[in-house]
């Protein structure tokens, strides 16, 4: 009876565990990243290229390139900033312009030639 009375006390605190865990609670803090200035935009652009020259991901012409602009856009309902590199040297019209985009926080999405 005792072990039987024992067992139905813990089986009490581990089911009586996810109320308490439950939502509606506040840890005085947020999960969301805070938006990054242009010119960490720009630093973080700048990182991702020389990256992608070390990983051979894009041609070495690209190594010293500054970004000629770095603005916030809104591409498919959200904010992003969208840094354009602009290589004169390449011959190929359509890969002159290099475009690299981050979350308003500066993490890394994406880089094209198209823009898009």
């Amino acid at each position: 009876m005792k072990t039987l009375a024992t067992t139905l006390v813990v089986s009490s605190l581990f089911f009586g565990l996810p109320a308490i865990a439950g939502g509606g609670h506040d840890h005085g803090h947020s999960h969301a990243k805070a938006a990054v200035t242009q010119s960490v935009a720009e630093t973080n652009a700048d990182k991702i290229i020389a990256s992608l020259i070390t990983r051979e991901k894009i041609d070495n012409i690209w190594s010293g390139t500054k970004a000629s602009s770095v603005d916030k856009k809104e591409i498919n309902g959200s904010t992003e900033w969208v840094a354009i590199y602009i290589n004169e040297k390449i011959t190929d019209q359509e890969k002159q312009k290099l475009y690299v985009f981050l979350t308003v926080s500066g993490e890394y999405i994406a880089v094209n030639y198209t823009g898009k």
